[in-house]
Formats: structure tokens, sequence, C-alpha cells
């Protein structure tokens, strides 16, 4: 019984010896471990992704090595069991060394002087690989000691990734990926059996065994390796003889380079060594051949670049992203990002602007705009083609794309609202130089990019909810805001999907769509510039056409250049399956409105049609085109307030509302309309509401006049429409009487110059402007 008890003494205090022992060693591997540190850091390639996974771009590493990371998702079973039975079998079960291993291998070295591969595990490949030292035995211990590190951080999992990125293949190739990439062009997960066992060979000799040279030699190690294999039963017979009949092909490649200016600007958004981008590589190569054959075809007009970019209206992801035709084309800066540039909008911002107007209830489609010369604070603006319409529909001006009309829009809605509007919209350069900006903005008179004009059409598209643009899968903004009401995006997407438009492009009507497209065109001042950018359902696409250089091209407009590219674009994108575009009207409703003024209907509105209003917000002014005038018995005079008779001798009749506007300009071109007879002549009631309004020159107005300019400067008015004469005075000396349409012109003096205009009413109105030698 005393030995019994002895032994389990003994044994007792054996058991604490080891455990103690144990406990020590640990202790000393973690005190050194803290002492010494030792971490993965490996510096990988950046890959660039589209939305399927297809690698667009790669760049170096910070170290100038292809080293692509591959994730342990792109390792098949095949291609693991291959490596793991060739470098380290038992990788699973050690703890970083394999002390039967590496003894057989001290034993050769010392005693055969015999170098015994197999020695060194996985996890001591990967320590030495991230910390290369030259091989000696002092640093084969390090190397250990540094493998015990690193599964005491780290998963086996972790630690074979590590592995099979930091491979060598020779030059700056390293890692699976890369060498699958470069010299069979395809992703581990497609590699065969004997492409695999290739390069679970290749890293013995990096530097030698890639060079055609030595293919041969690669070969017949590759089949030995895989009789090896046959012999140890890794893999069955058939495969082992399909693999050693299938011959090699090893050539290095260059890695993929697409879509370089999309590429470069993602690089810089992430950290990430793969970043999967909403890109989609099959919408984009359609792009780009559509583009690039295009743009070649420009080039004999000589417009030399081209940008396009290409929305998912849904999600706002970005599908694709041309910013030249051609980025290597150096001669015509192809590698200036079309997409970002800051160039002139031309007209392509009056649907944000008409959408204003729609929401502040100044405007339907139906209601009518003069275009006829105006002069606003000293603006005046001029019509794309120099000529003038009358009286014409909001409806009719945005398709026409009618600069007069807006600017009296943009006046009546404000500068300020429709800027804020532009820096809500995320409109950078327009937040810059708000200060600086007029009436001229909305004909292009500010800076903008086609990036932050097809992300303001894409809000047209989704009932006025302007969404952040998608670039990065991984960072998917899903915010908005509602940018303009969904009544007023809906108003505008049916006036801009009528076809009876005059940007319509040649053989349109008979070209094959699936869907309805809005679209409007803009061209910048000097033609510069030519926008298309337009919307369905599904897509936003926007197109600029251009130098960019500046240079402007006499034939270079929006209507004619752009929209059939844009045109082009949606008919090889769309959907096959087609699918309902059913835009939300919101509160929307329609009325019956006056033809003649778009209006309420008043008294005397016999000829209406409809039109689209916002409840509680559209204006409901009643119509009232005609009014009555007090004319004498004989229809020879016509009698203001001030001067119709006392005892009632005077009839009266309806005669048209015209603007002192819209009068002047039927006079000047011609037009027939109900005048008013002449204004009884022994009237000494003068009004000033029908005062004569001078057009030209600007009020304030800064004229600089060269030392041989001969030039003369512009009188003209807009007078009432029983106006008979004006009288144009100078300094207030009478310069010439004119008919109130007739075009006079004066010779200026330097400084200030006082210009008065009154008609043979009395009636007068005057400006300052003020003139200096160069």
């Amino acid at each position: 019984m005393s030995t019994v008890i002895g032994w389990k003494a003994k044994y007792k205090k054996w058991l604490a010896r080891v455990v103690c022992s144990i406990l020590a060693v640990v202790v000393i591997l973690l005190v050194l471990d803290m002492i010494f540190p030792f971490r993965l850091t490996i510096a990988y390639s950046t890959i660039v992704k589209d939305c399927n996974g297809k690698i667009m771009h790669a760049y170096l590493s910070s170290d100038d090595k292809w080293r692509l990371k591959t994730e342990l998702s792109e390792v098949n079973p095949l291609l693991r069991k291959t490596f793991l039975q060739k470098e380290d079998k038992w990788f699973y079960y050690h703890t970083g060394f394999n002390p039967i291993a590496a003894g057989r291998a001290l034993f050769n070295n010392l005693f055969y002087a015999k170098r015994t591969s197999g020695a060194s595990t996985i996890t001591m490949q990967v320590a030495r690989m991230s910390n290369p030292k030259k091989r000696t035995y002092s640093n084969k211990v390090v190397e250990i000691w540094n493998a015990i590190q690193l599964e005491m951080h780290y998963s086996k999992d972790e630690i074979f990734q590590a592995y099979i990125n930091l491979i060598p293949y020779g030059g700056n190739i390293e890692g699976i990926k890369s060498a699958a990439m470069i010299y069979f062009q395809k992703p581990p997960q497609q590699l065969s059996l004997a492409e695999i066992v290739v390069l679970t060979i290749i890293p013995n000799k990096p530097t030698s065994l890639v060079k055609p040279d030595n293919y041969q030699q690669l070969m017949e190690q590759r089949n030995k390796w895989l009789l090896r294999f046959h012999s140890e039963k890794v893999f069955d017979r058939t495969i082992i003889v399909d693999a050693i009949g299938e011959p090699l092909q090893l050539k290095r490649h260059s890695l993929p380079k697409y879509v370089p200016h999309f590429c470069n600007r993602i690089k810089g958004m992430s950290n990430e060594p793969i970043i999967a981008t909403t890109l989609d590589y099959k919408m984009q190569e359609i792009a780009q051949g559509i583009t690039s054959t295009y743009a070649q075809r420009m080039r004999g007009i000589n417009v030399n670049n081209a940008a396009v970019l290409i929305l998912d209206n849904t999600n706002g992801n970005v599908l694709a992203y041309i910013g030249s035709p051609d980025y290597a084309d150096a001669a015509n800066a192809g590698q200036v990002d079309g997409v970002r540039a800051v160039r002139s909008p031309g007209s392509t911002l009056k649907p944000l602007l008409y959408a204003c107007a729609f929401d502040k209830g100044l405007l339907t489609p139906q209601m009518q705009i003069e275009d006829v010369p105006i002069n606003v604070a000293g603006y005046v603006p001029e019509n794309f083609d120099q000529k003038h319409n009358g009286s014409v529909t909001t409806e009719f001006a945005l398709i026409n794309s009618l600069n007069i009309p807006a600017v009296k829009t943009l006046n009546d809605v404000s500068i300020n609202h429709f800027v804020s509007r532009l820096k809500q919209a995320g409109f950078e350069s327009v937040a810059r130089n708000e200060k600086q900006l007029g009436l001229s903005v909305i004909l292009g008179g500010c800076g903008a990019t086609l990036e932050e004009l097809s992300r303001l059409y894409s809000s047209f598209a989704n009932n006025g909810q302007l969404r952040p643009l998608n670039y990065l899968q991984q960072h998917c903004d899903t915010s908005k805001v509602q940018l303009v009401s969904k009544e007023s995006a809906f108003m505008l997407t049916s006036i801009l999907t009528q076809l009876n438009r005059p940007d319509m492009p040649n053989n349109f009507s008979n070209t094959k769509r699936s869907q309805p497209v809005a679209w409007k065109t803009g061209t910048s001042y000097g033609r510069r510039d030519a926008w298309c950018i337009g919307y369905n359902h599904r897509y936003t696409i926007g197109v600029w056409l251009g130098n960019f250089s500046g240079q402007g091209v006499p034939e270079l407009t929006g209507a004619d250049m752009s929209t059939p590219l844009l045109i082009s674009l949606f008919n090889a994108v769309e959907d096959a399956n087609k699918e309902s575009w059913m835009q939300d009207k919101g509160a929307l409703a329609l009325r019956s409105v006056c033809s003649t003024t778009g209006k309420v209907p008043g008294d005397d509105c016999s000829d209406k049609t409809v039109d689209w209003y916002i409840p509680m917000v559209s204006n409901y002014e009643r119509c009232m085109h005609n009014r009555d005038v007090a004319v004498s018995p004989d229809m020879k005079y016509s009698y203001c307030s001030g001067c119709k008779p006392a005892d009632g001798n005077y009839n009266t009749i309806r005669c048209p509302n015209i603007s002192l506007a819209l009068t002047s300009f039927y006079q000047q071109q011609g037009i027939a309309f109900a005048k008013l007879p002449a204004h009884n002549p022994l009237c000494t009631h003068i009004s000033t509401d029908a005062s004569p309004q001078i057009i030209s020159p600007s009020a304030k107005a800064d004229y600089v006049l060269a030392a041989s300019d001969s030039s003369q400067l512009l009188l003209q008015s807009q007078a009432a429409s029983d106006v008979a004469r004006v009288y144009w005075y100078i300094d207030d000396m009478l310069y010439k009487a004119a008919a109130p349409d007739e075009r006079v012109f004066f010779k200026p003096h330097t400084g200030n110059i006082k210009i008065t205009c009154i008609d043979d009413k009395g009636r007068s109105s005057d400006v300052t402007i003020s003139a200096r030698n160069l």
C-alpha cells in the first residue's frame, strides 16, 4: 500500500513539473513574442473589378510587385490539395515547423552534404518570404521562431492564404493569382492540374524556370511530379494521364488595363487590394465601341473628343464610364477625363429651371411665355437661331430650347432659388462661384460636368429624387433628396419624351426603340461643347462632344452631333424585356385652359385645351386675353380713363390684351394683329403704364471704344400699339424721330451718355450708359 501511495506522489510531482515546464515555455514564448513581435504585412497590388468580378485593371503594389491578392474562395480543392501534397503534407497538424523533416534535412546536410527538400513548412516559408534573410543556420532558427509566432496569431487558412500570395514566380511576379493571370491569362480557380503543378515547381527556381530556354526542363519536372502524385495515389490515373499529355503554354502576358479613366479614379477611392465596382464591363464594351466608332467619324469635322456616362436609375450605380474615345491618344489629350471635365453646360440646365417654375406655381406646360426681344437688368439674351417666335407655350420653349423665355423664367424664379437647387444637386463649380452668377447661368454661363448633369437627369427619372452616384459595391449610398416634386418631374418627362422636336436625329422615327427616351440637348457659346442627356425608366445616359483644347467647331451642336450618339447608345443597352415606364404623377391633375394664354379660362375663352397642373400650387389666374376699350363712335380714336367722354358718347369694344413687348414684336415682324385706334389726340392725361421700353442699349452698360473704332450703337425700343412715332434724345438733345420699330444707330462719345425715348403720347423712359476709350 505504501508503495502505491509513493508512486502516486511521485507521479503528481512529475506531472506538476511537466505542467510548470509547459507553462514556463508558454510564458517565455509570449514574452518573447511581445518583445520581438512578428506580424504579416503584405503589400498587395490593387485590382479593380466590375460588378460581375471581371478584372478590369491591375496596379503594381507599393513595392513595385505584381502581387494580386488571392482570396481563399478562389482556391479550389484541386489547387489546395496539389500545393499541400508537394510542399507540406502535415500543414494542418504541426505548430509551425515539422521536427521530423527538419531533423532529416539537418542530418543530410551534416553527414551527406545533401540538401533535402521539404524541410521548410508552409508556415516557415511564409515567415521567410515576408521577411527575407540570408540562408544560414542561425536565420533558420529565427525562421522557425517566426513560424511559431505566425501559428500563435493566425489560423491555418490565413497562413495558407498568405503563402499563395507570396510565392515568387520570377521577376516582380508574386502569388498564385498574379502567376495565373500573367502566365495563363485565367484566374486561379480555372487552372488545370498540369498548370497548377507548373506553378508549384517554378518557385524552386523562379528566375530561371520561367525562361523559354528552360521550358523543357520545366515540363520534365512537371511530369515527374505528376507521376509521383500517381504513385502516391493523390489523383486518379485518368487525371494524371490528361495532365501529362497537356502541352506547356507558358508565356508572360500583360495584366488587363481596361477603362483607365474609371479605374484610375476608383483607385483613389479605396485602400482595399480588391475594389469591387458597380461598372458593367459588358455594357462598357458596347458603349465604348459605339462611342469610338462615332468619335472617329466626328474627326472629319475636327471634333476630336467625346465622353459618355451611363447610370442605373434604380440605384444610382455607374454602369459605363468613357472619359475619352482613346486613352492612348496623346495628340488629342486622350488621358483627360471628359466625365469630370468642367465645361459650359449650354442649355442642359433648362429642365431644372422649368421644374422650379412648376413647383413655384409660376408655369404649367401650356402656359404662354413671350419669346420677344427683352432687356432684363441690362442683360439682352438672344435665341440660338437669332429668331423670335412671339408668344409660345412653356412646352414649346423647353422643347425648342428657347433662350429668351428661359431668361424671363429665371428672372421670375430668382437666381438665388435656382442656384440653391444647383448646389443641392451637387454642382461644385456653381457652389464655388455662386456670387458671380447672373441670368446667363441658364444659357451655360457656369461650369458643369457630365457627371453632375447625368446625375441631375437621373433624378427626373426617379420622381424628382436625387441619389448619390455609386462607384463601389461596398460603399453604396442609398440616401435620397427630393430635388423637385414628383409632379414637376412627371411634367418634364412628358415634355422631353415628345417626338415632334427640332433636335430629332435623322430617321429616328424609323429607329427600333423598346422604350421612350426623354432627352435635352445643349450647345455652349462658341460651339465648344455639344451635350445630350437622356433617360428612360432604367438608364440615364450623358453624352458630351467637343475638344479638350476648347476649340470651337461651326458644325458642333447638341442636336446635330450628340443626340444621334445618345439614341444609338440607348438602342444598344436597353433591356430586351420591355418594362412599362409608369412615373408617379403625385397630386398632378388635368384642367381646361385657354389656348391663347394657358390660364384658367375666362368668359371670352372659346378655344380651350387641357393642361397638367399641381393643385393648390399652380397659378389660378383667370385668362384676360381680351379687354374693354372705349372708342369714338366712328372708331377713329381710343380713349383712356383720363380722356373718356363724360357724356358717354363712346362705344366699348373688346380688343386683344397684348403686352407692350408683344405689340412691338408684331409691328417689327409685320404680323397682323388687332390694333387699337389711335389714342385721342386731345388727351392731356399721360399714363406711364405704356411708356416705351428701351431694349438697346443696356442700362448702366460700360462700352469700350477703340481709337479707330467707327462702329455705332443701336437704339431700339418697344412701344404700345397706338404709338406712331418715337423721339430719341441723346443727352437731352433731340437726335432723331423714328417709327417705333425702326432701328436707329448713333456714334457714342466718351463719358456718361443719357439716352431718352419719348413716344407721341408724351410717355418716356431713359437709360444711362458710359463709354470710354480702350
